[in-house]
């Protein structure tokens, strides 16, 4: 495969064209009466016309057919896609998943779209308010077929198996250990080279920034310059038989035929992008004294809510780092949060869970759930010695925690709850057991 070249930087206003055509971008304005090489304008908004200059989202798209030349959309089956979050009752227990099993291509080919599986969400999509967690399963490309979604931004986390994403704006080769984000309306299609499994955080009606880095400064965590963007890439190709768009909107899917493939933009400029990160290049904050900073300081990315400083959505990395604080319990403290936490792994084994939490699985730990280290962390962590240390190599865990949403918190889908699925079981963690406590009598 050759090697995909990229644009640098978060949210930057950028350019490309295709080498092919150079020119192909016209010079001065956006929508001349005609483009070069007899191209199509089309203009692609991530946001309202009359947002702020700093959050206004756009981008335009030089192509050789608009993207309005297709068929009727027509209703198809949602698969096991859902946004039903009342279809059973509330539980507050802890969750956990073994690793979600991938088909065997040798007995049914599933593709991307095919093999996305909604594990629990909140809010409610008609009002673009909210969230929802998938995985995807696949072990097929999606040739002919390509995906857009009406909803909300979704940030794609492979853990196993590379993807390269065809987008209108080019191609990403995107591996585990990378994540990768398809804004609202891009239309993208996914091949893969073996079984592929991983997971999926979709955001309605807000798009993912930086977090903001208070006294940390200027510099730290994610920082914008290894964002990466692809470069404008085109087919110009006719499908026999037809082009299928699927397109998820208000939850559910729908599928349109066309004679072209969509992925025929010659040049675009904008700010309005797919974008991917390698987790690798996280700058990590840690304490050097004592006790623990709180987790935020791992955020990646914030989807933010109205509330200044609580948001909808963040993407949290615990990333391979030193550990150094004094007189202090090291692994991640017990908690109750009136956040909810979904967890997964990408690889390797999480220092509070080192038995039962595997890389392809989860746990959700619900708002004021008690949770943290199982019984054997506890005791190995309050007897250690405590020298610097490495901590989580060869690891990376990440968590998407979400705040209240409306009046809803995170609800489980009746899939990720039922016993016919198989690789689904309740956390059965040893908790430490109590100390007997040593109290001293008064003597009146």
């Amino acid at each position: 495969m050759t090697e995909l070249k990229y644009i640098s930087g978060f949210g930057n206003e950028c350019a490309s064209e295709d080498p092919r055509c150079p020119g192909a971008l016209p010079e001065g304005q956006n929508n001349p009466q005609v483009c070069p090489y007899n191209l199509y304008a089309e203009q692609l908004s991530g946001s309202a016309f009359t947002c702020p200059r700093s959050t206004n989202k756009r981008s335009w798209l030089y192509r050789i057919l608009p993207s309005v030349s297709h068929k009727p959309f027509e209703f198809i089956d949602q698969g096991h896609i859902t946004h039903n979050w009342d279809e059973v009752d509330p539980d507050p227990n802890q969750l956990r998943w073994k690793p979600f099993e991938i088909p065997k291509a040798s007995q049914k080919k599933v593709d991307f779209v095919n093999g996305l599986h909604t594990l629990c969400g909140a809010g409610d999509i008609r009002s673009n308010n909210g969230l929802a967690i998938h995985i995807f399963l696949c072990n097929t490309s999606m040739g002919n077929r390509c995906f857009y979604n009406s909803d909300g931004d979704l940030l794609i986390v492979p853990q196993k198996g590379k993807l390269l994403i065809y987008t209108e704006f080019g191609k990403m080769l995107v591996q585990p250990n990378e994540i990768c984000v398809i804004q609202r309306g891009m239309r993208f299609s996914i091949d893969v080279f073996e079984e592929t499994r991983g997971y999926i955080l979709e955001v309605y009606g807000v798009h993912f920034e930086l977090p903001d880095l208070g006294p940390i400064g200027a510099n730290g965590l994610a920082n914008p310059r290894d964002f990466l963007i692809p470069v404008a890439w085109y087919e110009d190709r006719q499908v026999p038989g037809g082009y299928t768009v699927i397109n998820k909107y208000q939850g559910k899917l729908f599928a349109a035929k066309q004679d072209v493939s969509p992925f025929n933009v010659v040049a675009w400029h904008g700010n309005y992008t797919p974008y991917k990160y390698n987790l690798e290049n996280f700058m990590v904050i840690n304490s050097v004294a004592f006790d623990h900073a709180d987790p935020s300081i791992f955020t990646v990315l914030t989807a933010k809510s109205v509330r200044p400083g609580v948001a909808i959505a963040d993407f949290v990395i615990f990333p391979p780092r030193w550990g150094v604080a004094d007189k202090t319990f090291r692994p991640p403290y017990y908690h109750r949060n009136c956040m909810s936490e979904f967890m997964g792994l990408i690889k390797g084994h999480y220092e509070a869970k080192q038995g039962g939490f595997l890389p392809g699985g989860g746990s959700l730990h619900s708002p004021m759930t008690p949770h943290g280290p199982d019984a054997n962390c506890f005791e190995k962590a309050s007897k250690a010695k405590l020298a610097p240390e490495r901590i989580a190599d060869g690891t990376m865990a990440f968590m998407f925690e979400s705040s209240r949403l409306g009046e809803k918190r995170m609800h489980v889908t009746l899939e990720a709850l039922s016993s016919s699925w198989k690789e689904m079981n309740r956390q059965k963690a040893q908790f430490p057991l109590a100390h007997p406590l040593t109290i001293s009598r008064s003597p009146f």
